[in-house]
């Protein structure tokens, strides 16, 4: 496991792929917007 390995976050990284465990940061941040907005 390392920065061969896909599964991981660093072989995503050193790949430059995203997934569950490397998610694109533009969908979570409008994820979290919402949540925070359901909250109140």
């Amino acid at each position: 496991m390392g920065k061969g390995d896909r599964k991981t976050k660093k072989g995503k990284i050193t790949k430059g792929s995203h997934g569950v465990i490397r998610p694109k940061k533009k969908k979570v941040k409008k994820a979290l917007a919402k949540e925070k907005k359901s909250d109140k």
